[in-house]
């Protein structure tokens, strides 16, 4: 891998990284009060209606992106700048229309959709979302574009954007409207209304950046080669071939998280016999641990992005070597940041969901540790998927997808409806789906991908990092809880100094084993930005 291309992929993950990070952070400050304002019952209602949001918004924007940074990365990188430009303006209208007619289904069927789901209440927010799916549709193609020239910035900023909107807008309007006497599902419906304006708002941001970008850009590009490019219908026909199996690949996870949620729901109801009202409590317990579950994956997402285009040119111009060590680079990366999180999750479960969420039911803990491990699974199968995507193989996670997601049907029907097991089996099911996923998807990788990472080198060192980590945090909370139990108690504010003392050791000796064990070398950290300086601080050889 050249080196200059090492810090371009590099740098733009770390960019999608820390937004991912504080964006995480800015979503977890907005929705645990959130959640806890709702209620039980409130956070059912407030995933019920995201599910079939994401749904839609996964169909209209999940390949565009991935493709749209493929063709304009390969195309750039050769010189065709004309047909760059066919790329962008061709995909615009075409799937800002897409988006506008998902809008108007959203707005028109809403009660029908939300009965269907199994929440009867939620016509209201699905509204109030529907707009969204537009502005998504739009900023899309911006960010394909954007990450098609190992541009990480406008994505960000619009992540950023979002994310405020969402937290200072949406937690205000949650706010009021409790405080006004409104339910529960009016209150939901209120806390989408910042995402949709923040979506709204960032579009113009994006223009202006796209405009700023093209004009600055238009001195250091490659002499054209393309003096005839195709027509707007060969070029559309070229990114649906990209991007359509990437949708499908994507969207079989939501389409089953959408059948699934009308399938729990009926199941608690019929199987393990819960009212209504019981059975929107439970899946709401399982929202607020679904909301801890999803933060790994948001350090890995920008890896996942950042190395499609990355991988693409590479191939593209025969750089074989250099493809393969980016592979090697982001599974790493994954197994480095996604196993110590998922374990850590899983053995201090008690004292997270405690603490974050103090007057919820009992049940709570048990539905994250089993999350915990699925997160890490959850994790893998972006990464993998990434790898398949960039290298051309985009079709084989639609069928590692749909297995997965089989799995999950068949489990989460059968296990909800067991009166003693209710709303557990739906974690579980989370588990197998991404843990099968993660599998096939390596496996294929083995076997189809020239120039494959070699998975012994990636894999081994970080487990066994982690599973000593994982020893450490279990021991010093429970020395914590026992040595604090008789002076501080178990109240909230204990348990969280318990929790922040476990966590504190358990990153130290993870940081003291992988630089030990040369899970990080100096190689490693000549790949980030400033690398040869924190390596020399670390004394890492």
């Amino acid at each position: 891998m050249s080196e200059t291309k090492k810090q371009n992929y590099l740098k733009g993950a770390a960019i999608l990284a820390a937004t991912g990070i504080l964006t995480k952070i800015i979503t977890a400050v907005y929705k645990i009060p959130v959640l806890n304002l709702l209620g039980d019952t409130g956070a059912g209602h407030f995933q019920i209606a995201l599910n079939l949001y994401t749904l839609l918004l996964t169909i209209s924007t999940a390949g565009i992106p991935v493709a749209l940074s493929r063709l304009v990365s390969a195309a750039s990188s050769t010189g065709r700048d004309r047909l760059v430009k066919r790329y962008f303006s061709v995909a615009l209208p075409f799937f800002a229309l897409l988006g506008l007619v998902l809008t108007l289904i959203m707005l028109i069927f809403a009660d029908p959709l939300a009965s269907f789901m199994g929440d009867v209440q939620g016509g209201l927010g699905i509204q109030v979302l529907a707009p969204a799916v537009f502005f998504s549709c739009v900023i899309s193609i911006y960010r394909g574009y954007f990450q098609g020239h190992n541009n990480m910035i406008p994505t960000a900023v619009s992540q950023l954007m979002e994310a405020l909107s969402k937290f200072i807008i949406g937690l205000l309007i949650v706010w009021l409207l409790i405080q006004a006497g409104y339910d529960s599902s009016v209150a939901t419906a209120g806390s989408y209304v910042g995402s949709t304006i923040g979506l709204g708002l960032c579009i113009p941001v994006l223009i202006f950046l796209k405009f700023r970008f093209d004009k600055r850009s238009a001195h250091h590009r490659l002499p054209v080669h393309d003096r005839e490019t195709a027509g707007r219908g060969a070029v559309l026909l070229q990114i649906f071939k990209v991007s359509i199996p990437i949708t499908l690949g994507s969207s079989i996870l939501n389409i089953m998280t959408f059948a699934d949620t009308k399938i729990v729901m009926s199941r608690l109801q019929d199987g393990a016999h819960f009212t209504y009202e019981q059975a929107l409590a439970l899946y709401g317990v399982y929202t607020k641990g679904l909301s801890v579950f999803n933060f790994p994956s948001s350090l890995i997402v920008p890896v996942a992005v950042s190395i499609v285009p990355v991988i693409a040119a590479a191939i593209a111009t025969g750089r074989h070597r250099e493809a393969k060590g980016i592979m090697e680079s982001s599974l790493k990366l994954t197994n480095l940041i996604a196993m110590p999180a998922g374990v850590g999750m899983a053995i201090l479960s008690v004292p997270i969901f405690k603490v974050l969420y103090w007057n919820s039911n009992p049940i709570g803990p048990a539905l994250l540790a089993t999350f915990g491990i699925a997160s890490y699974f959850m994790c893998a199968q972006l990464v993998t998927i990434g790898i398949l995507q960039a290298t051309g193989h985009e079709k084989i996670p639609l069928v590692t997808c749909t297995v997965g997601g089989l799995f999950q049907i068949a489990l989460d029907a059968y296990l909800t409806g067991q009166p003693d097991i209710n709303i557990m089996g739906s974690p579980f099911g989370t588990l197998i789906c991404y843990g099968a996923i993660t599998i096939l998807n390596l496996m294929f990788i083995n076997f189809k991908v020239s120039e494959r990472p070699e998975l012994s080198k990636v894999f081994v060192k970080p487990a066994l990092c982690t599973a000593v980590m994982g020893v450490a945090a279990w021991a010093v909370y429970e020395l914590l809880f026992k040595a604090g139990a008789e002076t501080l108690g178990d109240g909230r504010l204990a348990l969280a100094v318990y929790l922040f003392g476990a966590i504190a050791a358990a990153v130290l000796v993870y940081g003291i084993l992988v630089i030990a064990t040369k899970t990080v070398t100096r190689d490693d950290m000549r790949l980030i930005p400033r690398g040869e300086r924190i390596a020399n601080f670390l004394k890492i050889k």
